[in-house]
């Protein structure tokens, strides 16, 4: 905090360069923890408490106070949120506008409107390539990525190369950090497309690229993906293996995964085991069941789990007097 108030007061004073501003940007987007946008959207309204109205600061902390809230479903707070920045976009940063961009689109595309989000995402690569901030490329990315989220299936392949060429070739670390993002971006395009063994390729170059980085949490993800890749390849015991590397390791940090348990339900069943298949989905159900975003957009899963945690009842025993 104490570094974005100074950080705050050169933009104020108007003694700054490029590079301060470009920090400021990236210290509002350490703030974030994307597994409670909850508490995220607390220590953003803080700084904005501590920030001056109206500033480019304020208007950045805004944008992303919108997409916590568009995170936790409140989608019509998030787009009240932006329209306050966007009044203000006449005499804003470049910046500000590229971010606004960006999050007016993540609100429509979680609230399933991707045709709207997709003109907001082209828009904001545009406006990008017109910042002269230090880091714009990061944000760059960011759009592009978001076209390989958002877009018609056929152009997913498309955007999500051509944010991956920026990454590769990006001076700024942050945008090159984009890397193990779209390489996991496009193992799921062809994953969807029924070609699982390059998808795994895809995902094992991910996973060396979050080996690189040393965030635990990034490196936890990608196993999951790696081994969800080992699964449609029917390389089940490797899959399982890694599964419950991670169910373990999660449980004695305190942090049961949900996804990680159905895996586990799902290897089972390959297996044939539907003993361990309901033991895994009974972990598995409640901790879901209670993700808002997920219970919304994938009931057949939750149903499935629940399903699975509650086994067929066996046939009872043949009475005495039972036909042989």
């Amino acid at each position: 905090m104490i570094a974005g108030t100074r950080l705050a007061a050169a933009l104020a004073a108007g003694f700054f360069s490029a590079s301060v501003a470009a920090q400021m940007s990236a210290s509002i987007d350490a703030l974030w923890n994307y597994a409670d946008p909850a508490a995220s959207e607390v220590l953003f309204r803080a700084r904005l408490a501590a920030a001056a109205p109206g500033s480019r600061e304020a208007l950045e902390l805004d944008t992303q106070v919108a997409r916590a809230q568009g995170l936790q479903r409140e989608f019509d707070a998030a787009h009240r949120t932006l329209d306050g920045v966007e009044a203000k976009l006449a005499s804003a940063a470049t910046r500000v506008r590229v971010r606004y961009l960006l999050e007016r689109g993540r609100v429509y595309n979680s609230a399933g409107a991707p045709e709207r989000a997709v003109p907001l995402f082209v828009e904001a690569s545009n406006a990008a390539l017109a910042d002269e901030e230090p880091d714009a490329e990061f944000y760059r990315i960011d759009a592009l990525h978001m076209l390989g989220i958002a877009a018609p299936a056929g152009e997913r392949m498309s955007w999500n190369q051509q944010a991956l060429r920026v990454a590769e070739r990006a001076k700024d670390p942050r945008a090159r950090g984009w890397k193990a993002s779209l390489l996991n971006n496009l193992g799921w395009v062809f994953f969807d497309r029924g070609d699982p063994s390059t998808a795994l390729a895809y995902w094992q170059r991910a996973l060396g690229e979050r080996e690189k980085s040393g965030d635990t949490a990034r490196i936890r993800i990608a196993k999951w993906t790696v081994a969800r890749g080992l699964r449609a390849a029917g390389r089940l015991d490797e899959a399982e293996s890694i599964q419950i590397a991670l169910a373990g390791e999660l449980d004695r940090a305190g942090k049961p995964d949900g996804f990680v348990f159905e895996e586990l339900a799902e290897i089972a069943v390959a297996k044939n085991d539907p003993g361990s298949a309901s033991k895994w989905a009974a972990r598995a159900y409640p901790l879901l069941a209670a993700d808002a975003s997920f219970a919304a957009a994938e009931p057949a899963r939750l149903a499935r789990l629940k399903a699975l945690s509650t086994p067929s009842p066996r046939p009872a025993a043949p009475g005495p007097g039972a036909a042989k």
